[in-house]
Formats: C-alpha cells, sequence, structure tokens
C-alpha cells in the first residue's frame, strides 16, 4: 500500500468514526430533550434510558468514544437540570438554588464522572466475559445483558452514593428526610429506580446487541 492509499484510508476510517460518534450524539441529545423519552419525571428525580445508546457506542465502537458520548449524556442532565429543575437539581448542576442549597464543584462530578464511565464500564465487562467464555455463540447474549446491567448500575450506584457523599446534608432537607436516615432513602431510590433502569439496560443491550454486534451488520453499518 502506498503512503497516499494509507493516508486516504486513514483519513476515510477517522471520518467513518466521527460520522459514527456524531450519529450516537444525536441520538443522545433527540433524547434528552424530548418530553418523557430520556428523562422521565419521578418527582425526587428523574428516571432515565439515555444510557442504553451510551452502551451501545461503548459495545460497538470503544472505551475512548463511548466515554466522550458519556459525556454529551452529561452534558443534556447538566442542561436539563439547570433549566428545568426538579427539588434535587443541585446536585446536578451548580446554577440551581433550592431554599439556600446550591449545587457546586460536586455537582459538576456527580453529573459528568458516573455518566463518563457509563461509556468505559460496559465494554470491559462484555469483553472480560467474552474472553472467559468457551463457547461465544451461547454466552454472547449474557455477557450483552450483563454488559447493560454495569452500564445502568454504573451510572446509580455512582451517582446516588456521590450524592451521599457529597450533598447528603442538602439531599435529606431537599426531600425532607432525616439526615440519620437518608442512606436509607439513598437505597430505596436505588431499588425503586435504579434497579429497574438496570433490568431494562440488560433485555435491550441483550436485543440490540445481538443484531447491531453481528460482524455482517457491523460490516454493512462501517463499524
Amino acid at each position: 500500500m502506498t503512503k497516499q492509499k494509507a493516508f486516504e484510508s486513514k483519513s476515510n476510517s477517522k471520518f467513518k468514526g466521527m460520522t459514527q460518534t456524531a450519529l450516537f450524539a444525536a441520538i443522545i441529545i433527540l433524547m434528552a430533550f424530548t418530553p418523557f423519552l430520556g428523562y422521565i419525571p419521578l418527582g425526587f428525580t428523574r428516571a432515565t434510558i439515555i444510557h442504553i445508546p451510551v452502551i451501545l457506542a461503548s459495545l460497538m465502537l470503544g472505551p475512548k468514544k463511548g466515554a466522550f458520548l458519556g459525556g454529551v449524556f452529561g452534558m443534556t442532565s447538566f442542561i436539563n437540570n439547570t433549566i428545568n429543575p426538579t427539588v434535587t437539581s443541585f446536585v446536578f448542576t451548580p446554577f440551581y438554588t433550592l431554599a439556600g442549597f446550591q449545587g457546586g464543584f460536586g455537582s459538576l462530578i456527580i453529573c459528568f464522572i458516573p455518566r463518563i464511565l457509563i461509556g468505559v464500564v460496559p465494554y470491559y465487562v462484555y469483553r472480560l466475559l467474552m474472553r472467559r467464555s468457551k463457547s461465544k455463540k451461547s454466552s454472547n447474549l449474557t455477557a450483552l445483558a450483563l454488559a447493560g446491567v454495569s452500564g445502568a448500575l454504573t451510572n446509580t450506584l455512582l451517582v446516588m452514593n456521590l450524592i451521599f457523599l457529597l450533598f447528603r446534608n442538602q439531599y435529606a432537607a431537599a426531600n425532607n428526610v432525616a439526615v440519620g436516615g437518608v442512606y436509607k432513602f439513598i437505597l430505596s431510590v436505588i431499588s425503586i429506580n435504579g434497579i429497574p433502569e438496570a433490568i431494562v439496560a440488560g433485555i435491550l443491550i441483550a436485543a440490540l446487541g445481538k443484531v447491531l454486534l453481528n460482524s455482517k451488520v457491523r460490516s454493512n453499518l462501517g463499524v
């Protein structure tokens, strides 16, 4: 292969990767700003399914692009909690104040770090499980499902535990919960919100991943 052809091949591959990343970013933004689609208000918090395209991107495009798209997810959360707040939006944005409780730098950590890791953790969970499996055909669905679950739980567990570490007093006051019982309240949120999200993620990633990670489909998509 000549240097020119090698350069053209590298340029085409780079352009293709940018196009694929942009497509996933567009899906995330569309879901985020379509009412009751990406973010579902529950009063004390918001349920979400925006982690689904982030997890898929992680598996299809790799952890670097997955991390970037997780950052896009985080940005949509930051914007939504700033312009369309709930009672606990101060834990996701420093620009919202409730009854004297205001977010800060910790809000940005909670808003972005767990979402970025959604684009990283599932990739390695999937690869590890596939590497250890003896029969790839029989274990592929299991690996995909567990990758989906790991992505959703990465988000929920990190967000809720960081809230406890950084904003426990304010979070307790915002939800009319005693400070001593705030972690029990957080566990209830994880049970009511996080576990169903993880189950849904496992099912959807297994179903969608089985199709999208097929070698023929990937070839047609240029992945």
